[in-house]
């Protein structure tokens, strides 16, 4: 038998709520003290420092090998990997592309504010990416095309990714197939903080790069916070959070389904069921206890950490309340399994992923349906959004004024220039030479 929390949101303390809805920061504050000194060794020590810390991180020696991965193992990856394997990579990623080409900003020009003023806004790709994808947990070649075709769309000029290595030194095939489809070749063997490292500041195998996305664990998180104002270090991704919001008319046994996939990411992720029904709660904690007694370690020991831990169930007064505890909560994952999904998302405010249904498990969002599942975890939905095509694009504002222009605005802008003290300003326009 695991423990398996249980919540009554109104019997809950302001600071129960908090830490509740906290899930794995604590985790991730800690981190950030072990992170620093591998940061500033990758700075100074450069390749010598990630061969170091992935012997004593990853258990891999990779002093022997090129710390890029080589065309004769791409090569090897694509011919050794199974072909259902290879198909549902290939079938998933033109869905992908499919919905991120949807994605691509129109430049707005020759937008006229005033006579003789006109204004715009371009869009250009940033100059290079790193993309991270984990691997102490599992594979996850669905991260690298998660992250890399919106990427590739955006047609940012320098794309490289980053992934721990096996404890033989390659690379996880799977993945390395998929970022040969999507035109990555640049794949590093080195992953953590040290691969964090790499990106910002570079080393003698890694160029550096403006932009580093990608989910990670409580270590990966703590270094990108770490880095940030040195490098755009994107989404906020760390460990996985998902709710199932559901009612009375829920299925039990397919709720418990999809309430257990995202929770067996791993130990600091947080899964919670929340519903208004006594009886959909007693009958999934059940369920829970039956399938979790079949699943295989190590998942098995991450779905009991969780449910003991930063998951479990939350039982709300009526579903206004459950859909509030829902937006303060800001899930990186939300399934609506409600008699009316429609009605009840209107409710919600805060979430990353919003699916309907419960024909609509996250898995099949995981993989193939197109929008990126690389999403806002920690709360960080009440401001940030999933990866797109945006986050590897930024934006111009093009203004242009004529004589008519310039006389029409000088006096409001010589009168705000003033008042606020900016002589230069002022003299800019009153000095100024007519032709």
């Amino acid at each position: 038998m695991i423990k398996i929390n249980s919540w009554v949101w109104k019997s809950l303390s302001a600071d129960q709520k908090e830490k509740l809805i906290s899930r794995s920061d604590s985790d991730i504050k800690e981190a950030m003290q072990a992170v620093i000194p591998i940061l500033e060794s990758v700075k100074k020590n450069k390749d010598r420092a990630l061969i170091e810390y992935t012997k004593k991180f990853d258990k891999a020696d990779i002093s022997k090998r090129p710390i890029k991965v080589t065309e004769q193992e791409f090569a090897a990856a694509e011919k050794n990997l199974a072909t259902e394997v290879k198909k549902a990579i290939e079938f998933s990623i033109l869905n992908v592309v499919k919905f991120h080409k949807k994605q691509l900003p129109v430049n707005l020009s020759n937008f006229k504010i005033l006579p003789g003023i006109t204004t715009g806004e371009r869009f250009l790709p940033i100059d290079s990416a790193g993309l991270y994808v984990p691997h102490g947990r599992g594979s996850f070649p669905s991260m690298l095309y998660m992250l890399a075709v919106p990427a590739l769309v955006a047609k940012v000029n320098h794309v490289c990714a980053a992934t721990p290595p096996n404890s033989d030194g390659s690379v996880d095939p799977a993945c390395l197939f998929a970022a040969k489809v999507c035109e990555i070749k640049e794949v590093y063997r080195v992953g953590g903080a040290q691969a964090i490292a790499a990106l910002a500041f570079g080393t003698e195998s890694i160029k550096p790069v403006v932009k580093i996305v990608g989910p990670g664990s409580a270590y990966v998180t703590a270094a990108k916070r770490a880095l940030y104002g040195k490098i755009d270090v994107g989404v906020p991704a760390g460990p996985s959070d998902s709710i199932v919001l559901a009612d009375e008319k829920a299925d039990p046994h397919k709720a418990t389904l999809d309430l257990l996939t995202e929770a067996e990411h791993g130990s600091d992720s947080a899964a919670l069921l929340i519903t208004d029904s006594d009886k959909l709660a007693e009958s999934v904690k059940k369920n829970i206890q039956t399938i979790v007694a079949e699943i295989p370690e190590p998942r098995k020991k991450y779905l009991a950490d969780v449910f003991s831990k930063y998951g479990g169930i939350i039982l709300a007064k009526d579903m206004n309340e459950a859909a509030e505890i829902v937006n303060l909560y800001a899930p990186e994952h939300l399934q609506i399994a409600t008699k009316d999904p429609g009605k009840t998302l209107m409710l919600i405010r805060n979430a990353s992923e919003i699916l309907l249904g419960q024909d609509t498990p996250f898995s099949i969002a995981n993989y193939t349906t197109g929008p990126n599942a690389v999403l806002p975890t920690g709360g960080m939905a009440r401001t940030y959004s999933p990866v797109s095509v945006r986050d590897f694009m930024k934006s111009s504002s093009i203004i242009h004024a004529d004589k008519t222009g310039l006389k029409l605005v000088k006096d409001h802008v010589v009168a705000l220039a003033d008042y606020e003290g900016f002589s230069t300003h002022s003299a800019a326009l009153t000095m100024r030479k007519a032709d």
